[in-house]
């Protein structure tokens, strides 16, 4: 039989109104009844525990556990008794047996028990095969075998959504958002002991699920982090690269492995259950031969004063030296000042190096900085960058609160 926790038993209700035929008496009898909670006769809340009267559910994660007897009904001695566990999957058949070693023998009206315990890892269809074998009085080995079929169902759905953020105002780049969402998708509440991500070994990892409050951090879901069935939570964590992968991370082609979702939870009477997502994956932003990126600009400026800008140029090729000219359009709002068509010299593969610019701006509003060019003499390739960024142009008459 399979070993589970008991559960609280559920007593039904039976009452009426005082002007009926009973009176007060079923009332009465609710509140006698040593299975009710005081006070809360009618809510269907036990205070006693009952034994599970079936198989139930058994979830991905959790630790399947279940006791097997081997009960000799004969009135003979067997002997060299040999108890044997499997479970079989779809892609596997695992013993599970304590002991592999054989009982000398087995008395008439005794037992050989066993207990045996498996953390399920797969979903679908599972079946417990118990073979035992023996031998008589006689000396004739005997066999059988008994099959126990269940289900394995899935307790979580989860779904995970990648945001890519330069920061190009820290000395951070290529931060990765990762939003996680968690559906209970079983039909009972369960407690999240821990949800947590494991990165690889390029990055390190930042909890966004919790509110300091007087230099204790508290969770944003609050105290009691209950998931009630169909509920879903969304846990974001922000990933940073380490120092040593922190300028290749920025020029990264192809698909980037961020890490895995850990996470472990409780229902009713205390049952854990854990899983592990595999390798996550997103596919790492492009940027071709050269990348340019805004590692300084105001949020605020003046209608028709000069501001800067500082730009780093990053030749994303690990084998070309690349020979840049930088060349720069004027838009109907904003404007640059200096040489445009200037050289920028020589670039090696995987470097970098620093521009400051100055431009104005003619219109006020939130205008779009844009209009910068280069072009790599090698090749003949000219890569253009509009929209880079944002500002937002006042009159210069208007007080800018700081």
């Amino acid at each position: 039989m399979r070993l589970t926790k008991p559960t609280l038993f559920t007593n039904i209700p039976v009452t009426c109104e005082d002007r009926d035929l009973p009176g007060d008496l079923f009332n009465q009898l609710m509140k006698d009844d040593p299975s009710t909670v005081n006070g809360a006769e009618t809510l269907m809340l036990g205070e006693m525990l009952t034994l599970p009267q079936n198989f139930g559910n058994i979830f991905l994660g959790e630790t399947f556990s279940s006791y097997i007897s081997v009960h000799n009904d004969s009135n003979q001695i067997v002997k060299d008794i040999l108890v044997k566990a499997d479970l079989q999957t779809s892609s596997q058949r695992l013993n599970l047996s304590a002991s592999n070693a054989t009982v000398a023998e087995l008395k008439s009206d005794c037992c050989i028990d066993d207990v045996i315990h498996h953390e399920v890892k797969e979903i679908g269809t599972h079946i417990l095969v118990c073979a035992v074998s023996y031998t008589t009085q006689s000396g004739e080995k005997m066999y059988f075998r008994k099959f126990f079929k269940f289900q394995v169902l899935k307790p979580l759905d989860v779904k995970t959504k990648f945001y890519n953020a330069e920061s190009d105002l820290s000395s951070v780049t290529d931060e990765v958002f990762l939003e996680a969402q968690i559906q209970n998708i079983t039909t009972s509440p369960m407690f999240m002991e821990k949800v947590s991500l494991e990165p690889s070994m390029m990055y390190n990892v930042v909890e966004l699920n919790t509110v300091k409050q007087v230099g204790e951090g508290e969770s944003t879901f609050g105290s009691r982090t209950y998931l009630q069935p169909l509920d879903t939570r969304q846990y974001l964590y922000c990933l940073k690269p380490k120092q040593e992968f922190a300028e290749k991370a920025g020029i990264i082609k192809g698909v980037t492995v961020i890490g895995k979702l850990d996470i472990v939870w409780k229902t009713n009477l205390g049952e854990r259950g854990r899983l592990q997502t595999s390798q996550l994956q997103r596919m790492a932003p492009g940027y071709g031969d050269v990348r340019l990126s805004l590692e300084a600009i105001p949020d605020t400026v003046n209608l028709e004063e000069p501001f800067h800008i500082t730009c780093k140029i990053t030749n994303c090729s690990s084998e070309r030296t690349m020979d840049l000219v930088l060349e720069m359009c004027n838009t109907n709002s904003i404007h640059w000042c200096g040489v445009s068509g200037r050289q920028l010299g020589k670039l090696n593969p995987s470097s970098s190096l620093y521009l400051a610019l100055t431009l104005l701006s003619s219109v006020q509003g939130l205008q779009s900085v844009s209009g910068l060019r280069l072009t790599d003499t090698f090749l003949k390739r000219t890569y253009e960058y509009d929209d880079i960024a944002q500002v937002c142009v006042v009159s210069s008459t208007i007080q800018v609160e700081s």
